[in-house]
C-alpha cells in the first residue's frame, strides 16, 4: 500500500465521516503551490478555503512562528501577554470598530457575535427600550457549523439533521429591500449579513440593501452584524468587504486568513455594544493565544508592507476580465462575479461544474465548486498574472472539450449580476 492508501484506510476506521476528500496527499507547499508526496506541484486557487493569504512557506510567517514558539505558545486569558492588545489595535484601526475578542475559528466568532447581540438587547431592555431577541438572516447565508451558527445558516441540509435549532431566526430574501422592511420590527435584536456571500457562490449584497439594513437597525437599537469570515482581511482589496459600501457595522467577525493558517477568529464591535459584556459572561481557553496573535500581527504587517491589498484588487480585476473573455467563447459560463481575489465563475449545470473541478485538479490546479454551479476562486493574496493565465487557459481547454457534451441545467437559481 502507498502512504496515501494507508492514511485513507486509517481515516476510514478512525475518523467521523464529514468530508469527501480528494485522493491526494499533500506534504508541503511553496509560494502559491501545494506539493504532493511525489513532488508534484499544484497551483492552489483555493488557499485552504480562503485561509492561506500569504501562500506557503512565507519567510515572514515562518520567522514569526519560530520566534514566538521559542518564547511562549500558550498561557491563558487569566493573564496578560504581549500580543492581544497589539493585534486588537491593528484590527480596530483597520475596521473602524473599537474593541476585539479573539476566538479559535470563524464559527466560534460568529457564535460569540450572536451572544453579544442577545446580551446587548437585554441591556437595552434593562434601560427601558422595547427590543426583542429575534435575528434576521439572509436567504443562502452560511455562518458556520456550531448550533447557533447553523441556526442562522439558510440551507435546510445544514440545519435539519440537528433540529430543533436555536429559535428566533427568520430569513430575508437576498437583496430584497421590501422583504427586509416587512420582516423588521422592534422584535429584532440583529440583522445578520455577509457583504459578499461565500458559500452561496460569491454573491455581493447591493448598496441599497445594506444601507437599508443599517438604517433599520439604527432606528431601534438593533445591531447590524456583518460576517467577514471569508471576505475580510484584505481578500476583496479592502480590509473588510463592507468598506466597499461605506457602511459601518456594529459588529463584524473575522477568521480564515487572519493568522495565515494558524486557527484564529475575532469579533470586533463598537464601544456601545461592548457595554453588554462583563467578566465571566463569555470566554475561551485557546482564543487569542500568544502564537496566534504573533502570527496575525505578522500577517497584517506583511499585507501592508507588500501592498497586497492593491495586488488583490489589480490581479482580481485581471482574473475577472480573463474569465469574462472565456465566457465570450463559452455559453456554459453564465456569470462571472466577485471582488478582489474572491471570485466565482458560474456554470450552467452542476454536472459540468463538478467535472470542471475534477479536470482542473488533473491539471494540478486546485479550485472548488459551491452552491452546485459556482466555481469558487479564493487564491492567496500573493497571486500573480502568470498564475491567472495558466488557470484560465486550463479552464478554456476543459470547457472546449467537455461543455458541449454536458446538458445545461438551471444554475442554482441565483440572481445574476
Amino acid at each position: 500500500m502507498t502512504k496515501l492508501d494507508q492514511i485513507r484506510a486509517a481515516e476510514a476506521q478512525l475518523l467521523l465521516s464529514t468530508y469527501e476528500r480528494n485522493p491526494i496527499l499533500f506534504v508541503g507547499g511553496e509560494d502559491v503551490y501545494l506539493i504532493d508526496e511525489n513532488g508534484e506541484r499544484y497551483l492552489d486557487l483555493l488557499s485552504g478555503i480562503g485561509v492561506n493569504a500569504l501562500g506557503y512557506g512565507h519567510p515572514a510567517l515562518e520567522a514569526a512562528i519560530a520566534r514566538q514558539s521559542r518564547a511562549l505558545i500558550h498561557t491563558s486569558n487569566l493573564f496578560y501577554h504581549e500580543g492581544q492588545a497589539e493585534l486588537a489595535l491593528r484590527l480596530t484601526e483597520r475596521t473602524g470598530l473599537d474593541r476585539a475578542f479573539f476566538a479559535n475559528s470563524g464559527t466560534e466568532a460568529w457564535e460569540g457575535a450572536l451572544k453579544l447581540a442577545r446580551a446587548h438587547a437585554g441591556l437595552l431592555r434593562s434601560e427601558g427600550k422595547n427590543i426583542g431577541t429575534k435575528f434576521l438572516a439572509l436567504d443562502q447565508s452560511f455562518h458556520g457549523r456550531t448550533l447557533g451558527s447553523v441556526s442562522t445558516t439558510y440551507k435546510e441540509k445544514y440545519r435539519e439533521p440537528f433540529g430543533p435549532v436555536v429559535p428566533g431566526v427568520e430569513f430575508v430574501n437576498f437583496n430584497d429591500v421590501a422583504d427586509l422592511r416587512a420582516k423588521f420590527s422592534n422584535e429584532v435584536c440583529a440583522i445578520l449579513v455577509e457583504a459578499i456571500q461565500g458559500e452561496a457562490g460569491v454573491r455581493p449584497v447591493t448598496q441599497e440593501f445594506i444601507a437599508e439594513a443599517r438604517a433599520l437597525a439604527s432606528s431601534t437599537g438593533a445591531l447590524l452584524i456583518i460576517d467577514e469570515i471569508q471576505a475580510g482581511m484584505g481578500r476583496t482589496g479592502k480590509w473588510c468587504a463592507y468598506q466597499h459600501y461605506d457602511i459601518q457595522p456594529d459588529v463584524t467577525t473575522l477568521a480564515k486568513p487572519l493568522a495565515g493558517g494558524i486557527p484564529m477568529g475575532a469579533i470586533l464591535c463598537t464601544d456601545e455594544v461592548a457595554r453588554a459584556i462583563h467578566p465571566g459572561m463569555h470566554g475561551t481557553t485557546f482564543g487569542g493565544g500568544p502564537l496566534a496573535c504573533a502570527v496575525a500581527n505578522t500577517v497584517i504587517d506583511t499585507i501592508e508592507k507588500d501592498h497586497l491589498l492593491a495586488n488583490a484588487t489589480e490581479v482580481g480585476e485581471y482574473f475577472q476580465a480573463k474569465l469574462r473573455g472565456v465566457a465570450q467563447r463559452h455559453e456554459s459560463i453564465v456569470d462571472v462575479r466577485g471582488k478582489g481575489l474572491m471570485i466565482a465563475a458560474e456554470l450552467d449545470s452542476p454536472e459540468l461544474a463538478k467535472l470542471t473541478v475534477a479536470e482542473m485538479l488533473k491539471r494540478h490546479i486546485v479550485i472548488n465548486c459551491t452552491s452546485d454551479t459556482a466555481l469558487r476562486l479564493l487564491p492567496p493574496f500573493i497571486l500573480k498574472r502568470a498564475h491567472v493565465d495558466a488557470a484560465v487557459d486550463a479552464l478554456d481547454e476543459i470547457l472546449t472539450t467537455h461543455a458541449p457534451h454536458v446538458a445545461a441545467q438551471p444554475a442554482g437559481g441565483h440572481n445574476r449580476g
